[in-house]
């Protein structure tokens, strides 16, 4: 077989992968709902809600949230059409694998981690951030070192600051959570149902009870004016809420990772989807008003902000309700996020893109253990040794680009495959998937530079093991292909790139002082920094690294063509092409 960059997968394949499966289909409609649910109420209310209002909205995170929950309206619809068109396991990679072939289907498939297990890290941060409240509340107070990421300094109530050393309760969390999913779906399930149902009653009380005690000066000014900075409040801070709460959003996506694990998935998959995103929506928007009313939005940037809003009743038996309460509903996300990742790189797996690790499927549970396993270890690492903020702006950024991706997919697939029964339909295509793919980006756009850079970084780190593993091994391409010109030498570029942006911003200049611009400084082109020196030196450096990316990457891209294989020039514009 001839080897592409765009090799796709026809959609009468994956619909004959679907019917043979390996999975246990064991999920109704009620199931998914419960599904989505699990993983929509979480972090992005419990902790991101807090930290979009005290770092970009305000009180005006309010309207964050409805700005966020149209664009995942747009996406939902699309997610559905898809979900019951291609019931299988992999989510946005196998819509992406179908409309849009093998490249940009391991792109997207990579940025999944982003949602996904990184988004499991982020949780399992706030976990444990909630977790340390309840058991103050108890008189047990854990050593503040071991339960803070090594990046955070930590203010303890004697007045001194103390480095922390490792996030132990996120570690075990993530290590109960994913022992659960490798025992199987069904007890999985069955633990995640009871888990929401206790969550969704704590939110309405909390929603209830703190309606009481808001105090309408908490809410002057509504939208406070903008700091100088693109995303610290004004209008464009109300758009960088969105775009870091969005995150709360990804429940109704993760039940599209289950689609061979539904009985019925045609029928039941739109129903989990949309259900779920519009039950969850309503809570969210009455949520964040409550919260920003009961306290000022300064004092949410903290891991556990429904902790500090309690403490403000003063009623003791409500604050260990709503903690317990929180607490459940970080179980469930977990559970959601880490069952979704292991789902997605199980359809990796058995394309051929990733080690075949990852599709070994447990004779007696009838799950992918080793990737549950796998991956259990790899987020418990990201939530023992990070801080909130990182995780938490990576998984939404990563969130968005998934949801762009669909949506296009939907309408280049409306025009490719007309004739592929839909048991559901997006209407007024294309104008719903171009909408979305318009709010989304503005979502994503408003993230900032620091957040754009990681998904550049994370995307390149991606296409190394592409170039160098996926494509050799690739089931589309033969299982055994040859790398031609063309892939040594994208994957020397990326190598290029990464090498020649590390080098220039190791050369940057300074002032006459001797003083170089910091990391974030350069990204932002020296906005925000008060002294002009350092400004005009963070400029300068930031044209030093894009030269030195560009640079690294044609020199990059040169050498992989030339120690590439004999393959006829002829044959390589070819394989760029098709």
């Amino acid at each position: 077989m001839a080897s592409t960059l765009f090799a796709k997968k026809t959609v009468s394949d994956l619909q004959a992968e679907a019917e043979s499966h390996t999975l246990k289909r064991a999920l109704g409609p009620f199931q998914l709902i419960s599904l989505g649910i699990g993983a929509i109420i979480g972090a992005g209310l419990f902790s991101l809600t807090g930290l979009a209002a005290a770092t970009n909205a305000g009180p005006a995170v309010a309207i964050s949230m409805i700005i966020a929950s149209v664009g995942c309206a747009f996406a939902g619809l699309c997610y559905s059409e898809f979900s019951c068109m291609i019931p299988v396991s992999g989510s946005a990679y196998t819509y992406t694998y179908a409309t849009m072939g093998e490249w940009l289907a391991w792109i997207m498939g990579w940025s999944l981690v982003l949602e996904y297990a990184i988004g499991a890290a982020t949780v399992s941060i706030s976990w444990s951030g909630y977790v340390v409240s309840l058991l103050h509340d108890f008189g047990i107070n854990l050593p503040a070192q071991l339960v803070s990421s090594p990046l955070e300094a930590l203010h303890l109530a004697d007045g001194t600051t103390v480095q922390g050393i490792i996030n132990l309760p996120a570690v075990f969390i993530v290590a109960v959570i994913s022992t659960l999913l490798m025992v199987g779906i069904k007890e999985s399930v069955r633990t995640n149902a009871v888990i929401v149902v206790v969550k969704v009653a704590v939110v309405i009380v909390l929603i209830t009870v703190g309606w009481f005690y808001i105090n309408r000066h908490n809410y002057v000014p509504f939208i406070p004016p903008n700091q100088g900075v693109f995303g610290a409040f004004g209008v464009s801070g109300i758009l960088a809420g969105a775009g870091t709460i969005f995150f709360a959003y990804i429940g109704f996506d993760a039940v599209s990772t289950a689609a061979q694990e539904a009985r019925n998935p045609q029928k039941d998959m739109p129903i989990g989807i949309i259900g779920s995103l519009l039950i969850c929506t309503v809570l969210y928007v009455l949520f964040s008003i409550v919260l920003t009313g009961m306290v000022p939005y300064t004092k949410l940037n903290v891991s556990a902000p429904v902790a500090v809003a309690i403490d403000v009743t003063g009623i003791s038996w409500l604050m260990v309700l709503v903690k317990l309460g929180v607490i459940c509903g970080f179980t469930s996300v977990i559970l959601v996020m880490l069952l979704g990742q292991s789902r997605v790189f199980f359809t990796m797996s058995r394309d051929g893109l990733v080690p075949k690790v990852f599709s070994e499927v447990h004779p007696s549970f009838q799950t992918p253990w080793k990737s549950n396993m796998l991956f259990g270890i790899f987020v418990a690492i990201l939530g023992a040794f990070l801080p909130l903020q990182i995780v938490g702006h990576m998984t939404s950024i990563g969130t968005l680009f998934a949801f762009i991706i669909v949506c296009a997919g939907v309408w280049i697939m409306r025009h490719t495959h007309p004739d592929v029964p839909r048991p559901f339909k997006v209407p007024l295509v294309p104008l719903v998937p171009i909408l979305g793919i318009g709010w989304n980006f503005v979502m994503m756009y408003s993230l900032g530079a620091e957040n754009w850079t990681r998904l550049i970084v994370w995307t390149v780190l991606g296409q190394l093991i592409f170039f160098f593993y996926s494509r050799k091994h690739s089931k589309v391409q033969g299982g055994n292909a040859r790398l031609t010109r063309a892939d040594k030498a994208l994957g020397l570029a990326n190598v290029g790139f990464l090498a020649g942006g590390v080098v220039a911003f190791l050369m940057r200049p300074a002032t006459e002082l001797g003083v170089k611009a910091g990391f974030a400084d350069v990204l932002n082109h020296g906005a925000g920094v008060a002294d002009p020196a350092v400004a005009a030196v963070a400029l300068t450096s930031f044209y030093y690294v894009l030269a030195g990316v560009i640079v690294g990457s044609i020199i990059g891209a040169l050498a992989g063509y030339a120690i590439g294989s004999n393959t006829p020039v002829e044959e390589e514009a070819k394989s760029l092409g098709d």
